[in-house]
């Protein structure tokens, strides 16, 4: 679930691709298949694990494809998670959650409301329900992460 590596390929998530700037470049575009494509140009930004750092995450239970997860906490009780997934538009949606919570603190995590926060690009009335249990999946899986890896 955590890592020790600090050697992970670093994801632009969050640092120099925010999560409002990724909801506005969503809200430009109507149709389904635009949307689609920029999902999947998305999740080409994310940098795909290793076989050994899959090995030292979360295998992310309840998706349609295999997702890893994983985090760090930084000294200021920040989190940097990172991840990866099998499925393209899995790994896209992933990175619009990491996005929202890079940098954040386990409180922030928890006060975020990533159904709206979806909502906002207009991506889960296309999803199919399997893939957005899915997706609720990856989220309980960040929010008990946070809780966990936080000193108390």
């Amino acid at each position: 679930m955590t890592s020790t590596n600090h050697e992970l390929a670093p994801h632009p998530f969050g640092t120099e691709i925010k999560i409002q700037e990724i909801v506005e470049q969503f809200s430009t575009h109507k149709a389904w298949e635009d949307k689609y494509r920029l999902l999947i140009q998305f999740a080409r930004k994310l940098p795909a694990l290793s076989d050994d750092e899959k090995l030292q995450t979360q295998e992310v239970k309840g998706c349609e494809n295999r997702v890893w997860i994983g985090a760090l906490l930084n000294d200021d009780e920040t989190f940097h998670f990172y991840g990866d997934s099998e499925g393209r538009v899995v790994k896209g949606l992933f990175t619009i959650l990491l996005a929202a919570i890079e940098q954040k603190t386990a409180k922030e995590i928890m006060e975020i409301d990533f159904n709206n926060l979806l909502a906002q690009t207009g991506l889960p009335s296309q999803l199919s329900e399997s893939r957005q249990n899915g997706i609720q999946s990856l989220i309980t899986a960040i929010q008990n992460i946070a809780n966990e890896m936080t000193p108390a």
